[in-house]
């Protein structure tokens, strides 16, 4: 596939209106029957999504920390081969591992010191390209790094604003 002439059309789009390569991506989530699970609606999927089992899930599905490092090991991997497709890199595979370690103590509310969240998440890379030059494998590198976007986001993170709406208001 040729990246370069699959994205010169949208490129040349955006340069005429950059306003046209604004997007807000959505995804809803609707609670299910039980307190530790729910639906995530992507509007091209839905994933059921539950707790997980070390908060008290029943730990058959996906936890919110599964999707969270699924859509980095996703975004890192589609960004791995595109760039290496534009480059023309010949690659005979490229596979991503994305693991994340967190203390669930601070998800449960038993330790004040202990954060909630990942604190430490790891990409691991594993890039088959027996024909590539040192200087090819370093500049994948770099640009995959550099267009993932859900790395990027996660290394600098945007503002989130919180908006509660329904029959419960703290605005007087």
């Amino acid at each position: 596939m040729d990246i370069r002439s699959l994205q010169r059309p949208l490129k040349d789009a955006y340069r005429q209106d950059p306003a046209g390569s604004r997007i807000t991506l959505v995804a809803h989530g609707r609670q299910s029957d039980a307190p530790i699970s729910c639906s995530v609606d992507l509007g091209r999927a839905i994933y059921d999504a539950q707790a997980h089992r070390g908060v008290g899930g029943a730990g058959t599905g996906a936890c919110s920390g599964d999707l969270l490092l699924g859509a980095l090991a996703a975004c890192a991997q589609i960004t791995c081969q595109m760039v290496a497709a534009a480059m023309a890199i010949p690659t005979n595979d490229i596979e991503v591992t994305v693991e994340g370690d967190l203390d669930l103590q601070g998800t449960l509310g038993m330790s004040k010191e202990t954060p909630v969240g990942f604190q430490s998440i790891r990409v691991n890379f594993d890039v088959r390209a027996p024909q590539a030059s040192k200087e090819q494998l370093t500049a994948l590198q770099q640009k995959t790094e550099q267009y993932c976007v859900v790395m990027q986001t996660l290394r600098h993170p945007p503002p989130i604003k919180n908006v509660w709406v329904g029959a419960y208001s703290t605005q007087a």
